[in-house]
C-alpha cells in the first residue's frame, strides 16, 4: 500500500481518529476566545466603564493627548470619526462601550455552545469512540465525515469574519430575538448579524451530516455479538444525542433562513410592523434550543457513566433502566420548549400548566439515572484518578444545577426570576459545569488511546480542584444576584440604585472568574506537555473492559489487527469467582 501524503493524512483525512483530533484542535482554539470574552464581560460588570487592565494602559500609552478622564475619553472617542476600524473604536482606551458589550455576550455564548462544546463532545468523541467501541474499522461514510469537519471550519471562519465587517459582529444576543435581530436599524449591525446567521446555518448543516454518520455507523457496523444491550453507555448517549440533533437542527436552520430573508429581502416573517410575528422565532428557536441543552449535556453524561465503573470497579446498576430513562428524557425534551417563554404573553392557564408539568416530569428520568449512578458507586473500590474526579464533578454539579431547573420550570417562580442572573447561574451550572467537566474527564481518560501517552495525574488533580473551587463561587453567587433582582444583559449595573448593595457580588464573581480562567492554563499545559513528554501509554492503562481498549496503542489505520467477537456486556467488574477484577467484552 502506498504511503499517503501529508495533506491526505493530516488535513483532508477520512480516518475517524484524525478527524476527531481535528475537531479537538478546532474546539481548543475557540475556547480561549470565548473564555477571554467572559472575562471582559465580568470586568465591565464589576468595574463599569473603567479601563481594562493591561489593555487600557497599553492603549493609553499609544494615544496622543489626554482628555479629562477615562469615561470622558470613551464618549469623546465614540463621537469622533471611526477611522481606526470597528474593534478599536469600540474599546477606546480599553473601555468597553455599550455596543461592544452587546457583542461580547452574544458571541461569548455562540462560540462556547456551537464552536467548543458541540465540536469537542460530538465532533471529537463521537468520531473517536463510535468505531472503536463497536469494533468497526471506520465511520459508515468517511468522506461525509471529512466534509462535516471542513464545513464546521467554514462556519467558524464566517463567524470570525463578522468581527471585521463595518458595524461589527452580531449584537442581538445569542437567542437573536426579533425585532432586534430582524431590523438592521435597531442594532446598527448589518453584515455582522447576516454572517452570524450564515455561520450557524453552515454549522447546522455540518452537524446534521455528522449525526447521519453516527446513527448509521452504530446501526450497521457493530461487530459480531455486540447487541444493543451490550453497547457501552457512552455510545447509547451519543447515539440518542445524534438523533436529537438530526431532529432539532433543521428547525434552527429553517428559522435562520427566514430571519435572513427578513433582513435582506424585505419579508416579514418576524417583523410585527409588517404583519409578521416575533413570537414565531421564539417558538422555532426554543423548539431547537431546549433539545440543544441535551445535545450538549448527554454526551458528557454518557462519558461520565463510562468512566465511573472503571474507577469504582463495579458494574453499572440498572443498565437497561438507565437506557430507558435516557430515551424518555430525550422524547420529553421536545415538548418543554415553552418554559423559556412564560413571560412572552403565554396563556397563564392551560399552556403554562402543560409546559410546567412536563418540565417537572422530565426530571423523573434524570433522577432515575442519577440514582442508578450513585448506586453504581456504592460499595465500590474507588480510585480517585483525575478522570474519576472530573466524572464525580459532573454528577455533583448536575444535581445542583438540576435543582435550579426545577424552580425555573414552575411558571409562578419563573416569572420573577426570568431574565435574571438566577437563569445565568443555572444555565452555566449545566452547560459550563457538567458539560466542560465531562470534556475534561473524556480528554484525560482517552488521551492514552488518542495520542499514545499519559496525561500528568498531579496536574490533572490540581486543575480539577482549582476549577471546581472557583467555578462554584462564580455561578452559585449568580443565583443570589438573580434573587436580588439583577437582570442579565445590562451594561452598567450601577445605574440602578437597588443594585448598589449587591455590587460586591459582581466584584467577587469577577475575581473568582479570573481564577477559574487562569486555572485552565494548567489543563492546557498538561495537554501540550503530555503530547510530547508524557509517559508512553500501555494498551489498556485503566484496565477497562470495553472493546476500544483492545485496539493497539497507538491505534493503526483500520483500528483492529483482526476481526473480533463480543461475548459479554460492558462493565463486568469484580465478578465473583474470577481471579481478575475485570473481564473484557471480547473474552469468552
Amino acid at each position: 500500500m502506498s504511503k499517503k501524503s501529508f495533506i491526505k493524512t493530516y488535513i483532508f483525512s477520512t480516518d475517524h481518529k484524525m478527524i476527531a483530533k481535528q475537531f479537538l484542535l478546532f474546539g481548543l482554539l475557540w475556547i480561549g476566545i470565548g473564555g477571554f470574552m467572559s472575562l471582559m464581560i465580568r470586568w465591565q460588570l464589576a468595574y463599569p466603564e473603567q479601563p481594562m487592565p493591561v489593555i487600557g494602559a497599553s492603549m493609553e500609552y499609544l494615544e496622543n493627548g489626554e482628555p479629562q478622564g477615562p469615561v470622558d475619553r470613551m464618549w469623546q472617542s465614540l463621537e469622533e470619526e471611526e477611522d481606526e476600524g470597528w474593534l478599536m473604536t469600540n474599546i477606546p482606551y480599553g473601555i468597553i462601550d455599550p455596543s461592544f458589550y452587546n457583542v461580547l455576550f452574544t458571541m461569548h455564548a455562540t462560540i462556547l455552545v456551537f464552536f467548543v462544546a458541540m465540536p469537542i463532545l460530538l465532533g471529537t468523541f463521537a468520531n473517536f469512540l463510535i468505531p472503536l467501541m463497536i469494533g468497526a474499522r471506520d465511520m459508515a461514510f468517511p468522506i461525509l465525515n471529512m466534509l462535516s469537519f471542513w464545513i464546521t471550519v467554514l462556519s467558524g471562519i464566517i463567524m470570525a469574519a463578522s468581527f471585521f465587517v463595518p458595524g461589527g459582529a452580531s449584537s442581538a444576543g445569542w437567542t437573536a430575538y426579533p425585532p432586534l435581530s430582524a431590523v438592521v436599524e435597531y442594532t446598527g449591525v448589518n453584515w455582522g448579524i447576516n454572517l452570524w446567521i450564515l455561520s450557524l446555518g453552515a454549522f447546522a448543516a455540518a452537524s446534521m451530516m455528522g449525526s447521519v454518520n453516527y446513527i448509521t455507523t452504530v446501526v450497521n457496523l457493530r461487530v459480531k455479538g455486540l447487541t444493543w444491550f451490550r453497547l457501552p453507555l457512552a455510545i447509547w448517549f451519543i447515539w440518542i444525542t445524534s438523533i436529537i440533533s438530526l431532529l432539532a437542527l433543521p428547525v434552527l436552520l429553517a428559522a435562520a433562513v427566514l430571519l435572513l430573508f427578513d433582513r435582506t429581502f424585505g419579508t416579514s416573517f418576524y417583523v410585527a410592523s409588517a404583519g409578521g410575528d416575533p413570537l414565531l422565532w421564539q417558538h422555532l428557536f426554543w423548539f431547537f434550543g431546549h433539545p440543544e441543552v441535551y445535545i450538549l449535556f448527554l454526551p458528557a453524561f454518557g462519558i461520565t457513566l463510562e468512566i465511573l465503573p472503571v474507577f469504582s470497579r463495579k458494574t453499572v446498576f440498572g443498565y437497561k433502566y438507565t437506557i430507558y430513562a435516557l430515551i424518555v428524557a430525550s422524547i420529553l425534551s421536545f415538548v418543554v420548549w415553552g418554559h423559556h417563554m412564560f413571560v412572552s404573553g403565554m396563556d397563564p392557564g392551560a399552556a403554562s400548566t402543560f409546559f410546567s408539568l412536563f418540565t417537572l416530569l422530565i426530571s423523573a428520568p434524570f433522577a432515575l439515572i442519577i440514582f442508578n449512578t450513585i448506586a453504581s458507586l456504592y460499595g465500590g473500590n474507588m480510585r480517585f484518578t483525575a478522570p474519576m474526579l472530573y466524572a464525580l464533578g459532573v454528577i455533583a454539579i448536575f444535581i445542583f444545577g438540576g435543582l435550579g431547573g426545577i424552580f425555573l420550570g414552575s411558571s409562578m417562580i419563573d416569572m420573577p426570576l426570568h431574565d435574571t442572573y438566577f437563569v445565568v447561574g443555572h444555565f452555566h451550572f449545566i452547560i459550563f459545569g457538567a458539560v466542560f467537566f465531562g470534556i475534561f474527564a473524556a480528554i484525560h481518560y482517552w488521551f492514552p488511546k488518542m495520542f499514545g501517552r499519559m496525561m500528568n495525574e498531579t496536574l490533572g488533580k490540581l486543575h480539577f480542584w482549582l476549577t471546581i473551587l472557583s467555578f462554584v463561587p462564580v455561578f452559585f453567587t449568580m443565583h443570589l444576584l438573580g434573587m436580588a433582582g439583577h437582570v442579565r444583559r445590562i451594561y452598567n449595573p450601577m445605574l440602578y440604585e437597588y443594585l448598589h448593595d449587591v455590587q460586591w457580588m459582581n466584584v467577587f464573581i469577577t475575581y473568582a472568574a479570573f481564577i477559574l480562567f487562569m486555572s485552565q492554563f494548567i489543563w492546557l499545559y498538561n495537554i501540550i506537555h503530555s503530547l510530547f513528554r508524557g509517559k508512553k501509554a500501555e494498551e489498556n492503562p485503566w484496565q477497562a473492559n470495553t472493546v476500544d481498549w483492545t485496539a493497539p496503542t497507538p491505534v493503526p489505520h483500520g483500528n483492529f489487527v483482526e476481526p473480533m467477537t463480543v461475548y459479554r456486556s460492558p462493565y463486568e467488574y469484580s465478578v465473583p469467582d474470577v481471579e481478575a477484577d475485570w473481564i473484557a467484552q471480547t473474552q469468552k
